[in-house]
């Protein structure tokens, strides 16, 4: 999980960003999967999916963690 700390926190964000880039093209540009699978266009969507999946989770653990950031810092 990304600890957001001031400016890093950007940085941390974009490279989360990339990562998703690279791993969305590698599943939509593989013929074949590790266990030697040719892809279908249903295949590309469920391994695209559990990718997206594997983002989401910690993309709701930062905003959670930037909204109690905000209240925190309202009432200071």
């Amino acid at each position: 999980m990304t600890i957001l700390i001031k400016g890093n926190g950007w940085i941390a964000n974009i490279i989360w960003i990339i990562l998703f880039a690279v791993g969305s093209a590698v599943v939509w540009i593989r013929t074949v999967d590790g266990a030697g699978v040719t892809q279908t266009f249903e295949l590309k969507l469920v391994a695209f999916i559990v990718l997206l999946s594997a983002f989401i989770i910690p993309f709701l653990f930062q905003m959670v963690w930037m909204i109690v950031n905000l209240k925190k810092g309202r009432e200071n």
